[in-house]
Formats: C-alpha cells, structure tokens, sequence
C-alpha cells in the first residue's frame, strides 16, 4: 500500500494542473457533527503542491470511506496564477487579507481598481463563508505553502495555545512571529476570526517530497482535530516517520528575529546555496541589492532565502526558542495572569481593544518583550513614541474548552 501511494504522489506531481482547476476541489463528511477544516493550497501559484496533496487525500478518503466527524473541505488558492505557474498576477494574494478589505468585499464597496487578484479572493472568501455558514462544530484553517530554497518543512502559527497544539503534532518545527513581520496574510485572517489557523511550508517549489508533506500535515490536522482516527490512515504513520528522521537536528521551536523586506527596485540578489534552517554567523554575506553588501545581523538560522523573482521576503532570521518557555507560559495563560499587566507602571489597556496594550517605554524600561511574548502579546508597533502590543483572541488551552 505505502509503495503504490508514493507512486502515485509522483505521478500526480509530474502532471500538469488541468485548466478548469475548480475553486472547491473537495469536499468529505458535513453529515455529523465535528471540526471543519479549511485547507488552502496554492495561494501563491508557483507552489502547486498543496493542491495536488489535497486533491490526493479527498481521492483516498472517498476511495476508502473511513468514519468521519465533521467537515474537511479542500480549496484551490490562486487559480489564474496557479495555470500561470507564477507567483501571482498583479498582487500577492496573500498580503490582501486585511479585515477592512474582507469587509468593504462582503458589503460591496470596495473601491481600489479591479484586478485579476481581486476576483480571485473574493471567489475564495464566498467559498469559506459558504463552509463557515454551515459549520457544525470548531474550524481549522490549513494554509499550505512550498518555497523557492531547498530544505526540511516547517510550520508557521499565531502564538496561541491551539495553534501550537495542532503545530506541534506534526514532525517538523514551529515557527513563531511571523505575525509580527507580516500583515494581511490568510492566517492572520483566520486567527483574527478567532479559528485554528497553521501554515505549513512543505518544501521546496518543485519537489516530489513536497506533495508527501503535505498530506502528511492534512492527515495530522484531521487525526489531531478528531476528524478520523489515526488507524483508519495507516499509511500516514510512515509519512510522519519519515518526516520527523529529517527534522531531528533543527530545534523543534524557533521564532522570527529579523525580516529582510524587499522590492523590485532593489535589485536584490540572494547569495546562492543557501537552505532553510541553514546555521549562519553574524557578518556572514547573504545578498546584494543596490545598495550593495548585506550581512547578518546576528548568528542564527536563515528561512525562506528569496530565489524567485517575485515575493517581497528577502529572507528571515530565526532564533531557537527554548521549549521550557512554552512549557511556562501555557499555564501563565490559562490563570489569565495577563488581566494583571495593566498593573504595572508605564502600562495600561488600549480604550478600544480589550487584547491590545499601551506601553510607555520610558516607565517600563524593564519590562521586556520576552515577557510580553509568554503571555501572547507578540503583534507590536509604535505610535506616538508608545509601543503598541497586541494578542491573538481566544486563547485557550484545549479543544474542550473552544
């Protein structure tokens, strides 16, 4: 069984997408109560192997017709870009996912000229509203991605305690932060809209192990959210072996400490050979723009090095996270020490937004963001010589308990 599925993830792979890829590629149960998951693949149109993970799991679930709870449904991201076999058209689709955005769409005021992007999302956002309407128990929401650099998976989420549940279930290591470098992107979206929300970058753009990896990730999300039960999929016991023999040098957590932000007038240039979860020393050259050298800043690992011609991510920095610090603030969490930070000097609620905090630095010298982070206030941003920060919503500790 497990030699003829990976003969047909290598088949399916090498097979162009057909050019009436739907929008929906799929749908499993509804007929009980239980979890929706949303997954989401191709996004961005160079990353064809989501879809075709997807595609492979509704095939195999529709074949064998395990018991299910709830809802799993499959979507196709960016379909023009995805025949297109580029990244996107006219703008990345997913830096467009602002919930003033997703408003002025839903109430038909939207006033920015049309572009082939703009159809697109809105074609996807009714196909989750659809699901969402219907929805009869939680909802996760499953982005998967690829990237232009060679190395092992990874996953992305918002720092609240479900997201990493759900992460950490899979054999491959936890990213934190990137909320704090990126904005409007699907999964702050979903996180906003207070669901489950991981993304998961399965490797390389073109690599047959990417279409694995990623059903690896949607058979883990559907077993971990309850959907099926881990011996109705046998086969996904060897993906996650695998998987996790490829995984064990990289620190299982790390966050987010430096972002290089590009545009095309740059002219940047990435340093060739340079993998995910690649160990570099502060000083070390990495790129070239027209300005000239560009080094690290510090010693750390480098993610998701740029070598495509489109993308506004030059590269980022990450750090390991000790996995004691996880260990310590779940419990800071669920105590809900948090309703005790406007207590300190130098920091008070946000008038408007419950989750958000006002900190004056002059006063709170000492009060570092590290310990901001413990508690889930890991968005930030300064105003007014104040600095900003910000959490995720319903942040707790179990399925039971959403």
């Amino acid at each position: 069984m497990e030699e003829k599925l990976k003969t047909i993830a290598m088949s399916s792979h090498t097979l162009a997408l057909p050019q009436d890829l739907p929008r929906v590629l799929g749908t499993y149960g509804g007929h009980t109560d239980g979890p929706l998951v949303i997954c989401l693949g191709g996004i961005h149109g160079n990353e064809p192997a989501g879809v075709i993970a997807a595609q492979r799991v509704l095939e195999w679930l529709h074949t064998h017709q395990p018991p299910f709870r709830g809802e799993l449904l499959a979507l196709a991201g960016n379909r023009a870009a995805l025949l297109n076999k580029t990244r996107y058209l006219a703008q990345d689709l997913n830096r467009v996912w602002s919930l003033e955005r997703i408003s002025a769409f839903r109430a038909g005021t939207w006033k920015e000229p049309a572009g082939p992007e703009d159809e697109e999302q809105r074609e996807l956002l009714a196909a989750i509203d659809k699901a969402l309407a219907r929805r009869r128990g939680p909802v996760i929401f499953l982005d998967l991605h690829t990237t232009s650099a060679v190395g092992i998976p990874f996953t992305v989420i918002a720092d609240t305690l479900l997201n990493r549940q759900l992460a950490r279930s899979l054999p491959a290591p936890v990213i934190l932060g990137l909320e704090e470098h990126l904005d409007a992107t699907t999964l702050n979206y979903m996180n906003d809209c207070g669901y489950i929300a991981v993304g998961f970058e399965g490797g390389q753009n073109e690599a047959l192990t990417s279409v694995e990896h990623h059903e690896l990730a949607l058979w883990t999300t559907l077993i971990t959210a309850g959907c099926i039960r881990r011996a109705d999929v046998p086969h996904a016991s060897a993906l996650h072996e695998k998987l996790a023999q490829q995984t064990k040098t990289v620190p299982p957590i790390l966050e987010i400490c430096y972002r290089h932000a590009v545009q095309p007038e740059d002219q940047f240039v990435m340093e060739p050979g340079f993998e995910n979860f690649q160990r570099i020393e502060r000083g070390q050259l990495l790129a070239r723009d027209r300005r000239g050298e560009i080094r690290a800043q510090e010693s750390s690992y480098i993610l998701m090095p740029l070598y495509q011609s489109q993308g506004t991510d030059g590269f980022f920095l990450v750090r390991e996270v000790k996995p004691v610090w996880l260990t310590v603030s779940a419990p800071m969490r669920q105590w809900q020490l948090e309703k005790f930070l406007p207590w300190l000097p130098g920091v008070r609620r946000h008038p408007e937004h419950s989750e958000t905090l006002i900190v004056n630095p002059k006063i709170a010298r000492w009060f570092v963001i590290k310990f901001f982070h413990l508690l889930g206030f890991r968005r930030q941003r300064e105003e007014e010589g104040k600095l900003i920060v910000s959490r995720r919503p319903h942040d707790v500790a179990s399925f039971e308990e959403w």
